[in-house]
């Protein structure tokens, strides 16, 4: 409930104030003296200024945040795909400007205060929960932050946390809101709707070369060929220098001697059981059995089923009770019973239901499965002699492919492909080692330069080399006429679908019959029962659920489906308004949910309050600058 307003909860302001009040270490490192601070600032707002070092320091801050979500450090590229440095310079902005309302209103933080901070920062406790000043400098010293700079950036924090806990905490949301917005959430709607597809109307006729042309003209970059690469690598595993030929019989056969109880599968019996309350009455079943009555009549006597009496297969050795163990395999033959047994629960008499003997593979079976194991933990143990042998030559000159074959390793050349992993032909190369590793670092590499060799897991190396490069480029028409025509053909029967609905919804609008109109089409007017704002929907998709909740009971409209081929000619039939939800029905969490985002929006409005009032001034030249070192 309520995840219209959860969604609102996405304010740059909610986000700047979750990376201004927590302290992150877990970064690969940055610099609290990058450059000297001088008269100019990258950011002004009023007397406060923001300096090209913390530009700088906030930037490899957000570019490790961002990098621990994706799991990887973030390339120059990728940052400017994901834009830190426009959500730097918003936070820096914010923080600037928070700072000159408590400069102006001489907020402040006593040494006694701040020194309480540090020491309840978990960052810096030993195991036993305490502050530890060793940790504290460690912690610091792993991110490359002077004790000053902490200082100063944790003293910030706090003051600026006088600040917003001034203006937000304590709110609460009044309940005529709360249970506008439960009612609004939970409202539903029953709609009677059309689906219309490309059978509903006449085939688009081809286009001819002129209007194909132009169009492609208009949508070259769509077609366009992307940068493909020609790589030659080298994998060194394990695998790759086992030589299972190399295994002598003799070494195979004493393996498989030494290890033989691993090539035996124990004899396995599957076991029924009757237990009995006495002596008396397990002797009495005994002699019924003797005298001809079965196992099966037995468990029928006491009420019990086939189900009942089983208690599983097992080996001798893994049967819970050994005494019913040496019982159950004296047993000659499947189907028989053992005598009355004292069993840990009482007298039980048992059944063997199934015997499955005893088995051995011979060496011969498995030979070439030792082979193969004696061979890669003999190959585990030069791999790393392999690995430096192969440095050593290329190091002498050798080439990839020289290098590799005085290895006895073998080189695999791919023709083309591109950043995403696909040939020329768009099949993708499913079977590169560390794929993505290999292109992100193959598309980086000049061609012909030696790059330093790729992990594979934690014991395994692979080389490669770019030789040639085919440029990115625009293909011609005839180079994928089909896939334009196909594209095309596609915009143009949706466009001609969109322009039929409409004409549709028009003729409702003047008071046509959504059943007349599908009875013209051959088709069945179909309902959605109790359609929800939030909800999902296979048919309708977030489009046509919001086309459903624009207008009132009686509302028609035109959306697409949730597939975007299709269109979706609805009437809401009926609005469920929700009355009887109330403010009480709102569970606290969610009220204090609620109530913390309109505080955010307040913040929101405030931090744009005294930007304005301060002024903001940017020095995009000094900030590029900073980021330059």
């Amino acid at each position: 409930m309520l995840d219209t307003l959860r969604r609102g909860a996405r304010s740059w302001v909610a986000k700047f104030l979750l990376i201004m009040l927590v302290a992150s270490f877990g970064v690969w490192g940055i610099s609290g003296s990058i450059l000297t601070a001088g008269s100019n600032a990258v950011v002004s707002v009023g007397d406060t200024v923001v300096t090209p070092n913390e530009f700088r320091l906030a930037y490899d801050r957000q570019m490790a945040v961002v990098g621990r979500q994706i799991g990887q450090r973030l390339t120059s590229e990728q940052a400017r795909a994901f834009g830190i440095e426009s959500q730097v310079y918003s936070q820096l902005i914010a923080g600037a400007a928070l700072d000159e309302q408590a400069r102006e209103m001489n907020l402040g933080l006593s040494e006694d205060r701040l020194a309480a901070l540090i020491a309840e920062d978990p960052t810096f406790h030993d195991f036993n929960g305490r502050f530890d000043r060793g940790n504290f400098q460690r912690v610091l010293s792993s991110v490359g932050m002077s004790e000053e700079d902490y200082l100063k950036s944790r003293s910030q924090v706090a003051v600026r946390t006088q600040i917003v806990e001034a203006i937000a905490d304590g709110f609460e949301a009044p309940d005529a809101m709360i249970q506008t917005l439960a009612r609004y959430e939970a409202e539903t709607r029953d709609v009677d709707y059309l689906l219309l597809t490309k059978s509903n109307i006449d085939p688009v006729a081809a286009a001819d070369e002129t209007t194909l042309s132009a169009w492609f003209e208009d949508n070259k970059a769509r077609y366009a060929a992307p940068e493909y690469r020609k790589i030659t690598y080298v994998k060194l595993q394990n695998e790759d220098i086992a030589d299972p030929a190399a295994i002598t019989a003799e070494a195979a056969r004493a393996d498989y001697e030494s290890r033989k109880d691993r090539y035996t599968t124990a004899e396995t019996r599957t076991v029924d059981q009757l237990v009995f309350a006495d002596r008396a009455a397990a002797d009495a079943a005994a002699a019924a059995l003797a005298g001809g009555k079965s196992f099966d009549e037995l468990a029928t006597d006491q009420g019990r089923s086939a189900v009942d009496v089983r208690i599983g297969s097992f080996t001798k050795s893994s049967m819970p009770d050994q005494s019913l163990a040496d019982a159950a395999f004296a047993v000659t033959q499947a189907g028989g019973t053992t005598p009355v047994v004292d069993g840990q629960f009482g007298p039980v008499i048992l059944r063997v239901s199934e015997i499955k003997p005893e088995t051995s593979r011979s060496f011969a079976e498995v030979e070439p499965e030792i082979r193969k194991e004696l061979a890669l933990a003999e190959a585990a143990q030069v791999l790393l002699d392999v690995h430096d042998a192969y440095e050593d030559a290329r190091a002498g000159g050798m080439t990839l492919a020289e290098a590799a074959a005085e290895q006895k390793l073998t080189p695999v050349t791919v023709e083309a492909v591109d950043r995403a992993g696909r040939a020329p032909d768009g099949t993708v190369l499913r079977d590169l080692p560390e794929s993505q590793q290999l292109l992100r670092d193959a598309f980086e590499a000049e061609i012909g330069v030696e790059t330093p060799p790729l992990s594979i897991g934690s014991d395994g190396f692979l080389w490669f080399e770019v030789e040639d490069v085919t440029p990115a480029r625009d293909r011609t028409l005839d180079e994928v006429r089909e896939q334009v025509v196909a594209d095309w053909t596609a915009m143009k029967t949706v466009e001609a679908l969109g322009t039929k609905a409409t004409e549709l919804k028009e003729r409702m609008d003047k008071g046509a019959d959504l059943a007349t109109i599908a009875e013209e089409l051959s088709l069945a007017v179909e309902t959605k029962f109790s359609l929800n704002r939030a909800g999902a929907d296979a048919v309708f998709g977030e489009a046509a659920i919001a086309s459903a909740f624009s207008g009132a009971s009686g509302l028609v409209a035109v959306a697409d489906d949730a597939s975007g081929d299709n269109k979706i000619l609805l009437k809401v039939k009926s609005v469920n308004d929700a009355a009887s939800v109330t403010a009480d029905s709102v569970a606290p969490e969610q009220r204090a949910q609620v109530s913390q985002q309109i505080a955010d929006d307040i913040l929101d409005q405030m931090v744009a309050r005294l930007q304005a009032e301060y002024g903001v001034s940017v020095n995009q030249t000094l900030g590029e600058r900073a980021l330059a070192f």
